[in-house]
């Protein structure tokens, strides 16, 4: 993919493809027009992991996509670039308004994957920057994105959230890459491991 002219499509670009961002001088305000070549770049995103999660009865949800890509964004954005923003962080990282279903999740993982990081990152810079604490709310509502993030996940009705076979494979599959001990020992989460994998023994490196 060549670069654009858009600074809202080539961030989210490199970011994904080479883990680097563009540094801007000022948070930039994104057109109806870049909206439109982000939906459509992470559509095609989508259908590609698609082909790994195996299931056709999964839609993109492009609302909860492009929502998730300005909030990637904006906060690669503001962790480069702080000044006068404070009064806009609401207004830039904004609350999810649609409705929160798998196909909303996993569209919007494209994005959110990578707030875990920006988090990390922020903390190092200042622990009690109140942006963190938005990305982390984002998270505990999507927080197949986050599941290496320590999230307040304790009121969680697991069985309803994972009861979608196809989402609970992958979110099972997340947590065994990430060897995230806190999840796999919840009693549920355990008991769908074993079944899964023969006992959490792969998510420890144990024989």
């Amino acid at each position: 993919m060549m670069k654009t002219q858009s600074p809202f499509l080539d961030t989210l670009f490199l970011l994904r493809k080479e883990e680097c961002i563009t540094i801007f001088t000022d948070v930039k305000k994104i057109s109806p027009k870049e909206e439109q070549e982000v939906a459509e770049y992470f559509e095609s995103e989508f259908e590609k992991e698609r082909l790994e999660f195996l299931s056709d009865q999964i839609p993109f949800d492009k609302e909860a996509a492009v929502w998730a890509a300005k909030i990637l964004y904006h906060s690669v954005q503001l962790y480069l670039v702080r000044e006068n923003t404070e009064k806009d962080l609401s207004q830039l990282i904004p609350g999810f308004r649609g409705q929160l279903t798998v196909s909303s999740r996993l569209s919007a993982d494209l994005s959110l994957r990578f707030l875990p990081q920006i988090i990390i990152s922020l903390k190092n810079t200042d622990p009690d920057d109140p942006l963190i604490a938005l990305l982390e709310n984002i998270l505990k509502q999507f927080h197949y994105s986050g599941i290496e993030t320590e999230l307040d996940l304790e009121n969680l009705n697991w069985e309803e959230e994972l009861k979608d076979k196809t989402y609970r494979k992958l979110y099972l599959e997340r947590i065994v890459e990430n060897k995230v001990y806190r999840l796999a020992e919840i009693p549920y989460i355990n008991r769908l491991l074993t079944a899964e994998f023969g006992w959490y023994k792969d998510i420890s490196g144990k024989n």
